[in-house]
């Protein structure tokens, strides 16, 4: 009799369990991220999931693609949001797939995230270079110079993403064209190449962003100096009265963007309790810095990363509940 009590009381706790599952708002949904090839936003897109299953939506494994496939995904509803939607920067591959007729940006997933040029702060100090103009001289430039054609060699994007683009059109605005050409290529070989000149002395003047590992390793105000430009010098399809002014004053050149989530406006108008998480859901630039860390230092298998994911949201478990409940609610207004 004791068992079969016990094996009813089993039953009847898996009942109410799988009662409570199809309670949820998400219940029976199913939601398809998808984000750029940098494995560095996992993280971000990682902690969005999570928001999502507790919600009760069945994520479909995150997809890593080019912006410009991430953005016509989610518009034609063969994915339900991105999570890597720099903005101004993307306003371009959102207008061009679609716009607000097909898609809708929400919340703010990291606040104020920088970008811009750099060098290696010894030689900042000893030739007095604050501004990336200075590489017009040509026995400046010669300084970057690592593959002996005289010319400035600046690390900068893989081809096909927006800041390839932007610093081809800055170089030619300028007046950098015969002094520093762009070297492309994967973003991660690119960065160790840099990472290992400065190394052995060799001066270094490369692209990069914030959030990334990259500033954990070679420290602005450190190791490296941020370098300022004549003037704000944004391709023609960008929005030409973005802020590219930093908190200090700098003006980088780049767009300060927001980091945001973009998804399908359908999407959006069915499943309220998803659309109330990414408005309220939110994380620290300092809180990515450290997590890709431990990508560079070698956590970097998806597994890794999800791990990541999950103890960000346990560190800060009462902020993020509170988000749940609050999406939670938003089903049932």
């Amino acid at each position: 009799m004791g068992r079969l009590i016990g094996t009813m009381a089993v039953v009847l706790s898996l009942g109410a369990t799988i009662a409570a599952a199809d309670d949820l708002p998400g219940a029976g949904t199913n939601a398809h991220i998808l984000l750029g090839q940098d494995i560095e936003s996992l993280f971000q897109a990682d902690i969005v999931a999570i928001g999502l299953e507790r919600l009760g939506y069945e994520v479909d494994e995150i997809d890593q693609v080019a912006p410009a496939i991430y953005f016509e995904s989610v518009a034609q509803g063969d994915a339900e949001l991105n999570t890597q939607t720099w903005w101004p920067m993307h306003r371009s591959l959102y207008e061009q797939s679609g716009g607000d007729a097909k898609l809708e940006m929400v919340g703010v997933l990291v606040k104020d995230a920088v970008q811009g040029y750099l060098i290696d702060k010894r030689t900042a100090e000893k030739y007095g270079i604050t501004d990336i103009s200075q590489l017009k001289d040509p026995a400046l430039a010669k300084l970057f110079d690592s593959d002996g054609d005289g010319k400035a060699n600046l690390a900068g994007c893989p081809p096909g993403w927006q800041c390839e683009k932007t610093i081809d059109y800055q170089i030619e605005q300028y007046g950098l064209s015969a002094t520093v050409q762009q070297d492309k290529g994967e973003n991660t070989a690119l960065k160790a190449d840099v990472i290992s000149r400065y190394k052995v002395g060799d001066s270094i003047l490369y692209y990069t962003w914030e959030p990334f590992w990259l500033s954990q390793v070679l420290v602005p105000g450190e190791d490296v100096q941020w370098l300022a430009v004549p003037f704000k010098a944004l391709p023609p399809e960008s929005n030409q009265d973005a802020n590219t002014v930093t908190a200090d004053g700098r003006n980088t050149g780049w767009e300060v963007v927001d980091i945001r989530i973009t998804a399908n406006k359908e999407f959006l108008a069915a499943n309220p309790a998803a659309k109330k998480f990414f408005e309220l859901v939110t994380i620290p630039i300092a809180a990515i810095n450290a997590q890709n860390m431990k990508i560079n230092d070698g956590e970097s298998s998806v597994a890794d990363i999800r791990k990541h994911a999950e103890a960000w949201v346990a560190e800060n478990s009462a902020e993020f509940d509170a988000w749940i409940e609050e999406a939670k609610k938003a089903a049932t207004n």
